[in-house]
């Protein structure tokens, strides 16, 4: 099928350099202990991201829908896939929105076992943003786990990789805002809504800087991609844009069973979709386009879906026809690919010479068998 062509646009990514907090990782004494008190924040730090992946997978955002759209199937990053890969619940606290007031040095002193006297000597102000330098925590987190305080420690060591992993801003620094969800307690949510606002922003200025935690995104996306040898060895050496366009809906893993011990968000009151809201921006989803990824088949287009059936992750026709016709409106950026289809061997056929030298040797066998008897 001709899915037409539009024009990639140039993104790249904001990393910050973590080689110094995962550094101070390794003085965790106990980490399935420290997973248990913050989650899997630490495995941030270890998320090798595949280089090239994640340049492609952003062509596929669909802005209008708020997901990945495929040639014939979509993707959406979900609440409970990021409070999954993370190991955080997700909260009934009141989200953080920005609008908050930035907290007191006493209340950050308070929740990070520091002095008031050291907040107010070591806050800085850049592009117009309070925050504390990396420096500065790093310095006083290795103190703390010397002398043996690891409650002080794990809580400075959580707010760095808040601060410069999950909502990096400033290089360097840990700005007000990283503080301020710390303090809140509830950050999928605004995880999940500053990742889709930079996305839809940098979507509609056709490019540019993407800030936002790029290896919790490679995650999400690795794990829905298939792990069969023939697309992971790629031994054809195809490109990112070739491998993820000679996948169909049926190659894609739809459906963690882990996720049916959570509670899945439907809505939010009356309102359909479920809304996230980020440090800059309210953005939502509509929880009908990722049905499939919690285990359940859709049955029709958005507009008039039916969920029948747990377990099961098949779409039918018409939703694939649905998402045919959108990947058409869309346009793809890469040329269609052909399906990686397992290749059966067909079975090999025998000369009519080879078959009657077998049939004359298996005659002579049963005489000189015949013989012995």
């Amino acid at each position: 099928m001709d899915y037409g062509r539009r024009n990639t646009k140039k993104y790249s990514f904001k990393c910050s350099d973590l080689k110094e907090l995962k550094k101070l990782s390794s003085f965790v004494l106990d980490p399935l202990d420290f997973k248990q008190r913050h989650g899997k924040v630490l495995h941030v730090l270890s998320i090798d991201v595949v280089e090239g992946l994640m340049s492609v997978l952003v062509q596929f955002y669909d802005p209008l829908y708020r997901c990945f759209t495929f040639p014939d199937y979509h993707l959406v990053p979900m609440l409970e896939e990021h409070a999954h890969l993370l190991g955080i619940p997700i909260s009934d606290k009141v989200l953080f929105s920005g609008l908050e007031k930035i907290p007191r040095s006493h209340v950050i002193a308070e929740a990070f076992h520091l002095k008031k006297s050291e907040i107010d000597a070591h806050l800085v102000k850049k592009r117009g943003i309070l925050g504390l330098t990396s420096d500065f925590l790093i310095g006083r987190a290795t103190v703390f786990s010397q002398a043996g305080s690891m409650d002080a420690f794990e809580a400075i060591l959580v707010l760095l990789i808040y601060g410069l992993a999950l909502f990096p801003n400033i290089d360097g620094v840990v700005d007000v805002n990283a503080i301020g969800i710390f303090l809140i307690g509830n950050l999928i949510s605004t995880l999940l809504g500053d990742m889709y606002f930079s996305l839809h922003l940098r979507n509609s200025k056709g490019g540019g800087t993407i800030v936002w935690c790029v290896p919790i995104l490679y995650k999400w996306f690795i794990s829905h991609l298939p792990q069969t040898p023939a697309f992971l060895e790629n031994r054809q050496c195809l490109w990112w844009s070739q491998r993820l366009m000679s996948l169909t809906n049926d190659d894609i893993v739809w459906y963690d069973s882990t996720l049916g011990s959570l509670d899945i968000i439907y809505s939010c009151g009356e309102f359909s979709n479920v809304p996230h809201i980020g440090m800059q921006i309210g953005i939502n989803y509509n929880l009908t386009l990722p049905s499939r990824q919690l285990g359940f088949p859709l049955r029709d287009k958005p507009n008039n879906v039916q969920l029948q059936g747990l377990f099961l992750s098949r779409g039918l026709e018409a939703y694939i026809i649905w998402v045919k016709k959108r990947a058409l409106e869309l346009k793809m950026l890469y040329a269609f690919e052909r399906p990686m289809y397992v290749v059966v061997v067909e079975p090999s056929t025998l000369p009519n010479q080879d078959i009657n030298e077998l049939e004359d040797a298996l005659a002579q066998m049963k005489q000189e068998r015949d013989l012995w008897e």
